[in-house]
């Protein structure tokens, strides 16, 4: 059976697992597709294209970033582009410079409450910078025992060290990646506000798909968001969310896209 693993995550952004680590072990478990879709970078398919044509595994490209929409987070994935393309490049870029921005107002709140990390200890870490590396080094120091924890009482949406920072417009941004000649798929639906005007709102934009099966929700869940996509004539996407060591919970290939599926989202394949 032809299974295809289109969400996960890299060292390069806020994996836990190498690019290569990431390719063999979808190899041992018998994915035969996959797409790594890190924060805002693409820097993984450099070492992974040439790994994924040695182990026969069929590789689409693919990025997530965190959008604004109606004042509220949205994540996107762009799939199917080329790599290099200097579109996709510059949005990762204008991210990666607002989330510098968002670790050094989160970092400044953090040492309000007595938790003290230094730019520069951030710095030294791997990846697309973010709230899960802060979390790693506040274990690390002793401040919290998980990365759950640290989530909880500080790090999590709304809690006394959040930070939204400036996020990309989800108009602009799908925009430039449709001139990129890339598809855009709504990311996690079921994650988003439950507000019926809001999901009708948000699907007056010109989504190429829906992430309709993912990690671990429900049959009932991923039925709903199947419906939807099919009644808007909307491809049809799905994958583990891995992330490694972080999500432990989520392993890779717990859920998937068959070949036709696969082969409906990606022509340009590494």
């Amino acid at each position: 059976m032809f299974r295809a693993d289109l969400h996960c995550h890299t060292t390069c952004s806020d994996g836990t697992s190498s690019p290569e680590e990431l390719l063999h072990q979808a190899k041992s478990i018998g994915l035969q597709g996959l797409s790594i879709t890190d924060h805002d970078t693409t820097a993984a398919y450099t070492t992974a294209a040439p790994i994924a044509k040695k182990l026969g595994l069929l590789l689409g490209t693919g990025v997530e970033f965190s959008c604004s929409f109606e004042e509220q987070s949205v994540h996107i994935l762009a799939y199917d582009f080329i790599l290099s393309n200097p579109i996709i490049e510059t949005l990762c870029k204008e991210q990666q410079f607002n989330r510098t921005k968002r670790n050094q107002v989160i970092l400044e709140k953090l040492q309000s409450k007595g938790i003290f990390i230094e730019q520069e200890e951030l710095n030294s870490l791997r990846g697309v910078l973010g709230r899960p590396h802060i979390a790693q080094l506040m274990i690390k120091k002793g401040y919290v025992n998980s990365i759950q924890e640290a989530f909880t009482l500080y790090l999590g949406d709304n809690k006394s060290c959040f930070y939204r920072g400036d996020l990309l417009q989800i108009e602009e941004t799908i925009h430039l990646i449709h001139r990129a000649q890339a598809k855009v798929f709504l990311a996690h639906p079921h994650l988003l506000l439950s507000r019926s005007i809001f999901v009708k709102n948000l699907f007056k934009l010109p989504f190429d798909g829906i992430e309709c099966y993912y990690a671990k929700i429900s049959s009932t869940q991923e039925k709903r968001w199947v419906k939807l996509a099919r009644s808007k004539d909307l491809l049809i996407s799905g994958g583990s969310d891995y992330h490694g060591n972080i999500k432990s919970y989520l392993p890779l290939g717990c859920s998937w896209v068959d070949r036709d599926t696969f082969f409906s989202i990606f022509q340009n394949i590494l």
